[in-house]
């Protein structure tokens, strides 16, 4: 086999299957251990052949983060479903060809969104109700008990509508300082939806509980009243969580391989083939006075990838280019035309944008997302 070196002539992003495979088997024990049922958020790696290593390991229920998703995923033999936002009406005519050859479990929070599915649903579903216990972002409050009950008992003559149980997703655990306030966010969430789980049992009498977030999966051990955790970037993991503490730099399974097309001696900086197109343009604060982190740094072996570098880190991205910022002794290591390797600090992000991905062995996993 050709080292990895020999086989990238343009920005690459590298998986290495061991350390993947050991993320989904760590994650599964883990939720073996909690006696919940994992349901992976395949969002991160959108990939038939990776969802192949799920099942291989007993997996039979995910989650999706679109009904594109959903399509391509039960066009790959997957069966049970959630769609793990809510729904987007205009895509009913999808939701219905979904809905009659797969447990399609959706998402709503509105009184519109429940009675125009009563309407043009062709199939029954399962239903999740969206509850916010802090992300801000889509759901009923969770302490609006009043407008939940008025949602479940709309849903109780219905022949069409199976409420499942409420949906949850702490994504203000990405904005957390540190594992302590991760703890702190995840021990609310828990008490928040076992109240609500406790209020509507006899309403909703096989009620389930979904929780998703790769940061409380990944550190906590507690997930009592959680019927099945959702986590989609443990597959992969990345900067972000390495900072956030949800993992260690050894769990991270990706690594972008860009060549550097331009050195500049006056500023220690290299010039990467490697920008918004293929990164994403999120980045950390790195200090308090503001500095962008884009990415690590790492150095490409033959089979893999070094440990992260000091000395120098992923200043700024435009749409094709990457400046690295280096120390004196990193700039001198290397040429144009070297490879360098950046962790990324989104890989559900990344590895939408890049659509395909090469094993450490060299072999390419396709995405629903492929660019031949």
């Amino acid at each position: 086999m050709k080292n990895l070196d020999s086989q990238i002539i343009r920005p690459t992003l590298l998986l290495d299957k061991a350390k993947c495979i050991t993320n989904i088997e760590t994650m599964l024990a883990k939720a073996q251990r909690s006696n919940t049922r994992l349901r992976p958020h395949f969002k991160t790696h959108q990939s038939a052949q990776i969802g192949e290593w799920f099942k291989e390991r007993g997996v039979d229920a995910i989650a999706v983060s679109s009904m594109k998703m959903a399509e391509y995923f039960a066009n790959n033999g997957w069966k049970d479903i959630t769609v793990a936002i809510p729904i987007n009406v205009r895509e009913i005519g999808l939701i219905n060809v979904l809905a009659s050859k797969t447990q399609l479990n959706l998402v709503v929070e509105s009184r519109e969104a429940i009675l125009f599915l009563q309407s043009e649903l062709e199939h029954a579903v399962g239903i999740f109700l969206k509850v916010d216990t802090g992300n801000k972002r889509s759901g009923i409050p969770a302490e609006a008990t009043g407008s939940i009950r008025l949602l479940v008992d709309l849903m109780k003559e219905s022949d069409k509508l199976n409420c499942k149980g409420f949906l949850a997703h702490t994504g203000h655990n990405y904005q957390a300082k540190d594992q302590a306030e991760i703890h702190k966010n995840h021990s609310k969430t828990l008490l928040a939806l076992n109240e609500l789980k406790d209020i509507f049992r006899k309403e909703i009498p096989e009620i389930e509980v979904s929780l998703g977030d790769t940061p409380a999966c990944s550190i906590s051990e507690e997930f009592y009243g959680i019927d099945e955790i959702r986590p989609g970037n443990f597959v992969f993991y990345d900067i972000m969580q390495y900072v956030l503490g949800s993992c260690d730099e050894d769990q991270i399974a990706v690594a972008m391989a860009c060549p550097i097309i331009a050195r500049n001696i006056d500023r220690n900086e290299l010039v990467i083939h490697g920008g918004g197109v293929h990164f994403s343009k999120e980045y950390l604060e790195a200090d308090d006075e503001g500095t962008k982190l884009y990415g690590s740094i790492v150095r490409i072996t033959e089979n893999g990838w070094s440990g992260i570098l000091g000395g120098g880190y992923l200043a700024s991205l435009s749409q094709e280019h990457g400046i690295i910022r280096c120390s004196v002794e990193l700039f001198d290591e290397f040429v144009v035309g070297d490879l360098i390797g950046i962790l990324p600090v989104h890989s559900c992000m990344t590895a939408n944008l890049m659509g395909r991905l090469m094993t450490t062995e060299g072999e390419w996993i396709e995405t629903m997302n492929s660019k031949q």
